[in-house]
């Protein structure tokens, strides 16, 4: 008889996992990063429980889009007011703040409760090479 064990926060091991998108697909990049953080990738995967790892992107403005994105597509921002609609688009998104267009594009492919909240604050998201996490990285991602 085979028993199906559920993964516990008690014996989670979390890694912290590196991600260079520099030169990779923005789509595919973030598709990476929602299955990391959800723990997908682990065997002993629980939906209900938070086991993903802990995910680092560097060169966050080097990230490349197929197509006519970078032109065509915007995000709308709304606070509520009549006439407040604010809209930005996608080049302009990327050069003044990636980091705001990567979370908002993970944050979507994540859990929309308290789960999803928990998942997207272990995503850190850094312009350039350098970041303050090496101390706890072991695991680098190249795939």
């Amino acid at each position: 008889m085979n028993l199906t064990t559920m993964a516990k926060n008690t014996n989670i091991n979390r890694e912290w996992i590196v991600l260079d998108a520099k030169d990779e697909v923005f789509g595919r990049l973030i598709t990476k990063v929602a299955i990391y953080l959800r723990g997908k990738h682990k065997p002993s995967y629980t939906p209900h429980v938070d086991c993903g790892d802990f995910v680092v992107i560097i060169n966050a403005n080097k990230v490349k889009f197929s197509g006519l994105k970078l032109d065509s597509k915007e995000y709308f921002t709304h606070s509520g007011y009549f006439g407040s609609t604010k809209s930005k688009t996608l080049a302009e998104m990327l050069e003044k703040s990636p980091e705001k267009l990567f979370r908002l594009a993970v944050r979507g492919m994540l859990p929309k409760t308290k789960l999803g909240k928990a998942m997207i604050r272990k995503l850190k998201i850094y312009n350039g090479e350098e970041h303050p996490h090496t101390a706890q990285i072991n695991k680098s991602k190249k795939d």
